[in-house]
């Protein structure tokens, strides 16, 4: 996945990489925090997540690539796939936020176990897709200078 997104998205997917890896660093953190057991229900909502935060992160980068064919300047269409894209994944991720609730309300063992899990990996996916890749963004133009897009 990570080759893939760098293939696909040049210095942006190795950004989106890096976020990945620490989204999954803050849900172990998190998991260790609460005390919880790493399980097979909590390997499968880790997958889960890596997933969304995929998916979060390739909503922002075609956003920006939609605005830039559009003939916005660079930092236009930098600021613009964010500000676009959020709505999407805020909404994306309270959908499965409730989903992950009820599951947590209703089930018992090992889908509680899942349930938790999703519902840390839904925070950290925010914090991560929108936050720190914005961030990281930013740094990397301040570095870099470009005059376009990398992909």
């Amino acid at each position: 996945m990570i080759l893939y997104m760098i293939g696909t998205y040049g210095i942006f997917g190795l950004i989106a990489s890096i976020a990945l890896l620490v989204h999954v660093c803050l849900i172990f953190g998190l998991m260790s925090v609460l005390g919880a057991t790493m399980t097979l229900p909590g390997i499968a909502g880790i997958v889960l997540t890596i997933g969304t935060a995929v998916d979060s992160n390739v909503l922002i980068y075609e956003r920006m690539r939609e605005e830039s064919h559009q003939g916005r300047s660079l930092v236009s269409a930098l600021e613009a796939g964010f500000q676009r894209a959020f709505a999407t994944i805020i909404d994306s991720n309270v959908t499965m936020l409730i989903a992950a609730l009820a599951l947590f309300a209703l089930g018992s063992g090992p889908v509680r176990g899942f349930a938790v899990v999703f519902i840390l990996g839904i925070l950290t996916t925010v914090i991560t897709a929108v936050t720190l890749t914005r961030m990281l963004i930013a740094l990397w133009y301040r570095w870099a200078k470009p005059k376009a897009l990398p992909f």
